[in-house]
């Protein structure tokens, strides 16, 4: 099989970066973008020389459109993207204003309709595909209270691919619903809570619980690798509309 070239987005931290350093080490040209350039660095030299950095913001159109084509050009196309930007704020759902939700829904759904179209001509002539990653939350469990904003947007990400589908079936779409992970070391940690209130967090925790939403079981960041890989490989004829990777559990 080819080199497979992938496009990953919000790859400076968290699982977005353990994946492209990931793939980078088992061979795969990645691109990784977003919008930290000393960051993106720091992935690019744990990675290896397969791997490049793309300063990029998905929530702008014209940054969009000059990263893909940058990533495009010095990986020679591009046979995947891969979208894991996401912004998980919590909050009591009556204390969510506008502008959070219109920041939620600028970085979980717009941004990632915006890096597919700007892909979109590569993808087409590589018959490439397009994984964006989701959550439990949205797709698989009741959603979690204090996170609203987080689970209706990638909700709303889940349906985005359906529609991406149905206009355009040269390219594979897949959503890929994601499960606690144990992350990496250092910035490939997960950063998702890194602005939370810890006081609120605790008064939410017990519920969580509670209603079987957060376990103690998480799942391998090498395992999540191997079957992003896996997945990638399988390339846009295995059409394959939806897959799941979380640690064991009950729903």
């Amino acid at each position: 099989m080819a080199e497979l070239r992938v496009l990953i987005v919000g790859a400076s931290t968290g699982l977005g970066r353990c994946l492209g350093v990931g793939l980078a080490q088992r061979g795969a040209k990645v691109a990784l973008m977003a919008r930290r350039q000393e960051l993106l660095d720091s992935a690019v030299a744990e990675a290896g020389p397969t791997a490049v950095a793309i300063c990029g913001d998905a929530t702008d159109q014209a940054s969009t459109q000059a990263a893909v084509a940058e990533a495009a050009e010095r990986m020679g196309g591009i046979d995947a993207v891969v979208y894991s930007a996401a912004l998980g704020e919590l909050r009591p759902i009556e204390e969510i204003d506008p502008d959070t939700w219109h920041r939620a829904f600028a970085i979980n759904v717009v941004g990632a309709s915006t890096v597919i179209s700007a892909a979109l001509p590569h993808l087409a002539e590589s018959k490439g595909m397009v994984v964006c990653m989701t959550s439990v939350s949205a797709s698989l469990t009741s959603p979690w209270p204090g996170l609203a904003s987080y689970t209706v947007t990638k909700a709303a990400l889940d349906k985005l691919v359906d529609a991406w589908r149905a206009e355009h079936h040269e390219i594979g779409f897949t959503r890929l619903v994601v499960g606690e992970c144990a992350g990496g070391e250092g910035e490939g940690g997960s950063q998702f809570t890194a602005g939370w209130d810890p006081e609120l967090a605790g008064s939410y925790f017990p519920t969580w619980v509670e209603r079987g939403l957060l376990t103690d079981k998480l799942m391998d960041v090498e395992h999540f690798t191997d079957a992003v890989e896996g997945l990638l490989k399988c390339g846009a004829s295995a059409g394959i509309p939806s897959m799941s990777i979380t640690p064991r559990r009950h729903f």
